[in-house]
């Protein structure tokens, strides 16, 4: 059986906070099945500066370390404007690295996130709690009652929808029709381990109604992309039309204040940007699989369900990076080799598209007709 080297620490620190959802919510939460699921549903692993899932890389520069995520056509297709050099190879990685070893940090940092590329610079973000901030006035209810508008994609927020379906919410997986989840187009184990057991409502982003229909029915909106991306939709927390108790949950990668709103991230670059490696000889290595997406997932979840018990009415913002740091901040960086807890088999995660129709008569029903 394969395993992953997590400190001993962190392992520790995530089980609470599972204990403390399934205290909530009843269901039960191995932290170490979240935090390895995916590595052992797909047999991956870390190979030193080498990520999990083979996209990420830790990059030595002239000063200190950086992290390079390219996970999507469009990464790739930067490459030549982050080197300035049209004559880059298939593999990129060689002439990536020999530019990055004469240039700073900060100057790596800076090219990269100008082209809109997921890069960090090694421990540069700080432990931070989420932003929780009032939306409006609050209203009681059980978790079964609740309806989840789940519009992220991949794992974090994904991973948070999931945990809140385990307690008996109805969650719907919102998804472009013309850009769906990345997930769908790798292994389908892991797609239907984060989505088994949602409902799938296909929409366009660029056509906003139905899904602004969606959003001002749901007790709950998971989202996971730039605030802007929605905000420019009118399909912000402060745009969409308040509802009591509604609890609004943003995960990013680095935060929405300032510069950092624009900063994309991974789940790998996001754990480096927040300190979470693991050191050999001095040199750091990744530690865990992409291991900021589950932790931030969990920690969502139990936001949300503590919200849910306060009467909601909050919009409460993650930074991937940030929940990374906290656990890199933990005493202790004794790595053990933690074996691949492989998720039980669950419900097949649903076809795009195949509750649209379900879905909108969940709204017809949940809408108040005006006075």
């Amino acid at each position: 059986m394969a395993s992953l080297a997590i400190p001993r620490a962190l392992l520790r620190q995530a089980q609470v906070v599972a204990d403390d959802y399934t205290a909530r919510t009843g269901v039960p939460v191995d932290a170490t099945e979240l935090l390895t699921g995916r590595a052992a549903l797909l047999d991956i692993a870390p190979q030193g500066q080498v990520s999990a899932g083979g996209a990420t890389r830790l990059l030595a520069t002239s000063d200190r370390w950086c992290a390079l995520t390219l996970s999507r056509p469009d990464d790739v297709a930067a490459v030549p404007a982050l080197l300035q050099d049209d004559s880059v190879e298939v593999d990129p990685w060689p002439a990536i690295r020999a530019w990055a070893a004469v240039n700073s940090a900060a100057e790596v940092a800076d090219r990269g996130r100008l082209l809109g590329l997921p890069v960090a610079v090694l421990g540069e973000t700080a432990p931070a709690p989420p932003v929780v901030s009032s939306l409006g006035p609050g209203r009681t209810g059980s978790m079964a009652d609740m309806l989840v508008a789940d519009l992220s994609s991949m794992w974090a927020g994904p991973l948070c929808g999931q945990l809140l379906a385990r307690a008996g919410a109805t969650v719907v997986k919102v998804e472009s029709r013309s850009r769906p989840d990345g997930s769908r187009a790798g292994a389908p184990e892991f797609f239907d381990w984060m989505n088994g057991g949602k409902l799938s409502y296909a929409t366009d982003f660029d056509e906003p109604r139905d899904l602004a229909a969606l959003i001002q029915v749901a007790d709950v909106v998971i989202e996971a992309s730039r605030p802007a991306a929605l905000a420019r939709r009118g399909l912000g927390p402060g745009t969409v039309a308040p509802m009591p108790g509604r609890i609004w949950l943003r995960i990013t990668g680095h935060g929405t204040v300032g510069e950092k709103a624009d900063w994309v991230a991974f789940g790998d670059d996001a754990a480096v940007s927040g300190g979470l490696v693991e050191y050999k000889d001095g040199t750091p290595v990744f530690s865990g699989d992409a291991i900021a997406d589950p932790l931030t997932g969990l920690h969502a979840a139990v936001a949300v369900a503590a919200s849910r018990e306060r009467g909601g009415g909050e919009l409460i913002e993650f930074s991937m990076a940030a929940v990374a740091a906290g656990y890199g901040a933990l005493e202790g960086d004794d790595h053990e080799a933690t074996p691949l807890a492989r998720p039980a088999a669950g419900p097949a995660g649903p076809e795009l598209g195949a509750d649209s129709g379900a879905v909108r008569r969940l709204v017809a029903e949940r809408t108040v007709a005006p006075c």
